[in-house]
This record gives structure tokens, C-alpha cells and sequence, in this order.
């Protein structure tokens, strides 16, 4: 059955015809050429060829969708990057982390706070899909806590030597560069460097018994006295605000991306309810059946509100970090539990791969955690409504 989607309170009505087609294309793209591998995928922990898909994405403009025309890439708003995201997770939460990273993580940065020369020589090539990046910041000891970052970066003329080691990153093993984030040793403060594949004293591998996001790679950065020239510091980059502007955007694209995944598990639950007979009735008749279906009805709605007005927002440079906390935070748990019911609702079959929840169920595991925890943006939130600060003990 055909993907539709839910649009209960109207939200295409205030899409432009060109965000209606990019949702389309993306919606046809996924459908007929990667939904039919995912599940084969998930089930044996062979992540998608994300160097072929890259391409094709790149050809559909889905890759770096907001940034600027002139370095290469599509030019699209914020919603555009939002309906991309949700039609992709939709699919599989790998494909939207894949878009989200590489559009927020690691184009944005270098369009942000990079120099001239580095977003002419690597924008167009990461938004055609010809090359892949990935974002090196969190790391096998430190994790909310960025601020306490054990990486350092130590200059010597006219390069900079880079220690450290950057754990769960997606795409590590087959980036092409990585937007790594360290401390300088002499001034204290986080600085951004790109370090390309091949480098000495780096290396890539990745990360695999992992219980969810099955279908793409996961892995890590090693970094031993590395040598990076200045030409590939960001200049702009320094201090934690960079790598947080850096997260909000991803953390936008995962608030799209998590309704992509609870609509697909409504959806298969609403079907599955319909077609399945207990008692000589379908499951669908029975009132119990029907709260669960409603509950994850109304639950959507309201996350799709949220995320478009966010959305909308952005364009508009109103948005604040507590709005895309929020909108993570809330989505997240939306999609949580709309994958959590579903497989509920489908009894054994519930836990087969020839059914999306039970794979929506682990991927969003990680989607709950990654990005900011929900219970940090809980803690944003608290600040931004209290206006005390909750995230170390005090004593």
C-alpha cells in the first residue's frame, strides 16, 4: 500500500508548490529504491551502500537542502529540509540520520564558520554525493557533556596536532572527511577542524552489534598525533556555541524525521487493524484497538504542527534553541511510542521485519538518546521556563 500520510489539521494548505514537490519526489525516490533493502539490511547488520545512495540523493537535491545555491547546493527552505527528513525516516531512521549529519553536521559548519576556500572546495562535492563527511564530537567518555571534551588540538607553526579519539559517529568508516571539534591546548577553547580521509594519524573504523540503526554505519575516529595545516581549521569555529548551532539543525531534521517513523507505524497498525479478523470481527471494531489508534492519531498531529511552525521559524530567523528542543524532545517521544504501540497492536507478527514497528521500535532508541538525550532537552527546556540552571550539581 502506498505511503499517504496524515494531514488532519490542513498543514499542505500552507506548503508552497515547491515544497509539495520535493516531498513527492523524495516520497517516490525512498519508496521504490531503498524501502524494498531495509529490512534485508536491518535484519543482518549490512549497512545500505550510503556511497551509491549519495549520489542519488545528491541528484534529488536532498543532501544540504538549506544551504545557499552558490556553493553547490539546493537553496531550499527549512520545511523542504523537514518534509525530506520525514519522508526518509519514514523509510528508515539510518536514511534521515545520513541526510540529517550530513546537511547539519558537517555542511552547515562549513558553510557557518568556515573559510572561502573550504566551502568552494567541499560543498559542492558533499552536496552532489560525491563525497560523504561525517561529525566528530561526542567520545567514549564524554557525552552530554561536551564542554569537558578530553580531544585536544596543540598548534606547531603552521599546523595543528590532534589527539583523541570521537566514538558513534555515522558514516565514520567510509567518510571522505570528518568536521572533528577539539580542545586547544594553549587557549582553552573548542576549536573546528576538517580532516580528510588519508590523513596521517587518522583513521577510521566501525561500530557493529549494535541492536538498532542496523542499516547504516556507525563507528569511530581515531586521532593520533595528527597533523591538520591551518588551511583546514574552521575559522569561525571556536567555542561550544559552534557545535551546538551545528546540532540544532540536525536536531530540527530528527523532529521531522521521528514523525516519518510514527506515521509508518500508525499507518501499518491502522491496516493491519483493519485486515485482521479476532472474534469475527476485525481488530479495527474493538474499542481498545481504537484509543491505541487514536491516541498515536492525535499525537502526530500535534508534532506536525510543531515542527512546521519551527520550520517556518527558521526562514524566518525567529527560532530559538528551546523551540527545536522542544520540537526534538516531543516528536521523539511521539515516534516512541507510536512504534512501541504498534508492535503492541500487532501481536506476534508485531516483532517479524516483514513489519516496520519492531525496526522503527530500536532505531528510535537511539534517536531518543543521540543529538541531546530527551532528558537534556528536558533540562533546556527547565532553564528556558525556570531560568535555573539544572545541568551540574551546584555543590
Amino acid at each position: 500500500m502506498a505511503f499517504k500520510g496524515l494531514d488532519f489539521f490542513r498543514i499542505d494548505d500552507q506548503l508552497s508548490r515547491e515544497e509539495k514537490l520535493i516531498r513527492r519526489s523524495v516520497r517516490e525516490y525512498v519508496s521504490k529504491e531503498i524501502e524494498p533493502l531495509v529490512a534485508e539490511a536491518f535484519h543482518r547488520e549490512h549497512p545500505l551502500d550510503f556511497r551509491d545512495l549519495a549520489t542519488q540523493m545528491g541528484e534529488l537535491g536532498m543532501i544540504g537542502a538549506f544551504l545557499p545555491t552558490e556553493y553547490g547546493c539546493p537553496g531550499a527552505n527549512h520545511v523542504e529540509f523537514g518534509l525530506i527528513c520525514q519522508e526518509v525516516e519514514r523509510v528508515d531512521s539510518a536514511l534521515r540520520s545520513f541526510i540529517a549529519v550530513s546537511s547539519g553536521l558537517v555542511m552547515y559548519p562549513i558553510w557557518a564558520f568556515g573559510s572561502e576556500e573550504q566551502k568552494c572546495t567541499y560543498l559542492p562535492k558533499l552536496a552532489e554525493g560525491s563525497f560523504i563527511g561525517c561529525f566528530g564530537l561526542t567520545e567514549p567518555n564524554i557525552g552530554s557533556d561536551p564542554g569537558s571534551m578530553e580531544t585536544t588540538a596543540r598548534r606547531e607553526g603552521q599546523e595543528w596536532v590532534l589527539n583523541g579519539t570521537k566514538t558513534w559517529i555515522t558514516e565514520a568508516d567510509i567518510a571522505d572527511l570528518a568536521v572533528v571539534f577539539a580542545r586547544d591546548e594553549s587557549a582553552g577553547v573548542v576549536r573546528g577542524f576538517i580532516v580528510e580521509k588519508g590523513t596521517k594519524g587518522f583513521s577510521q573504523s566501525s561500530l557493529d552489534r549494535k541492536g538498532s540503526m542496523r542499516a547504516g554505519g556507525v563507528g569511530e575516529l581515531g586521532l593520533v598525533d595528527c597533523r591538520v595545516p591551518e588551511s583546514q581549521r574552521l575559522p569561525e569555529a571556536e567555542g561550544l556555541k559552534a557545535p551546538f548551532k551545528c546540532l540544532n539543525k540536525a536536531r530540527y531534521g530528527i523532529s521531522w524525521g521521528a514523525l516519518g517513523a510514527a506515521m509508518d507505524c500508525y499507518e501499518t497498525a491502522l491496516s493491519y487493524s483493519r485486515d485482521r479478523v479476532q472474534f469475527n470481527q476485525p481488530l479495527a471494531s474493538y474499542q481498545l484497538v481504537q484509543d491505541k489508534l487514536v491516541t498515536m492519531f492525535m499525537e502526530i498531529g500535534k508534532g506536525q504542527l510543531v515542527s512546521y511552525r519551527v520550520g517556518r521559524l527558521l526562514d524566518e530567523g525567529g527560532v530559538r534553541p528551546e523551540h527545536i528542543s522542544f520540537a526534538k524532545k516531543n516528536n521523539v517521544e511521539v515516534a516512541r511510542m507510536c512504534a512501541r504501540t504498534a508492535r503492541d497492536m500487532l501481536g506476534a507478527n508485531g516483532i517479524s521485519l516483514d513489519y516496520s514497528p519492531i525496526r522503527h521500535m530500536a532505531n528510535i532508541e537511539s534517536v531518543y538518546t543521540y543529538e541531546g538525550t530527551n532528558d537534556i532537552h528536558t533540562l533546556i527546556l527547565g532553564r528556558h521556563i525556570t531560568g535555573h540552571q539544572a545541568f551540574k550539581s551546584q555543590g
